[in-house]
């Protein structure tokens, strides 16, 4: 798939046929996560994968726009490392980017996915790093569900000129 329309044409998933992620699937998606962009290339992320269904499940029940996952053939939980990076402004650009990255790759592999947030709302945070044992050095920034859509979002055009200012505002 070309970049550009892997861009233009990649959409929330929230119905999956319950397929699992294969491991060359599931290993190219965190490959194109480590490809992400980082603030002085610290690569801060660290990446918890999900396909046990009673965790996935568990989750669900934590995060309130996570109800798809028990569906999904897997969730990534992309954390942030203090240890790599203690600015939490810079880890949660380094990790979203990296959470992008594997967005649209799931997308170029036909896959079907959603970004789920989770920093910086505490409730979630605190839920994630109990449910998944994660240390307190490290930080759950966003997760994302993945599978084999059972559904097929139209990608409308969502170009706006008014919101692009030249130059100045």
């Amino acid at each position: 798939m070309d970049a550009l329309d892997c861009i233009m044409t990649r959409r929330s998933v929230r119905k999956y046929t319950g397929k699992p992620v294969s491991d060359a699937q599931l290993e190219t998606l965190l490959r194109a996560g480590m490809a992400a962009p980082s603030a002085s290339n610290r690569r801060p992320w660290q990446f918890v994968v999900v396909r046990n269904a009673d965790m996935l499940n568990a989750i669900s029940n934590v995060h309130p726009y996570a109800k798809m996952l028990p569906q999904a053939g897997c969730g990534i939980l992309v954390c942030g490392d203090t240890a790599k990076n203690d600015s939490l402004g810079y880890l949660a650009e380094d990790c979203s980017a990296a959470l992008e990255n594997m967005l649209l790759a799931a997308h170029a592999l036909g896959l079907g996915a959603v970004w789920l947030g989770v920093y910086p709302r505490e409730e979630r945070v605190r839920a994630l790093r109990e449910l998944l044992h994660i240390p307190e050095s490290v930080l759950p920034v966003g997760m994302m569900a993945v599978g084999e859509p059972a559904e097929k979002p139209e990608a409308p055009d969502r170009y706006e000129p008014d919101r692009v200012h030249l130059e100045a505002w």
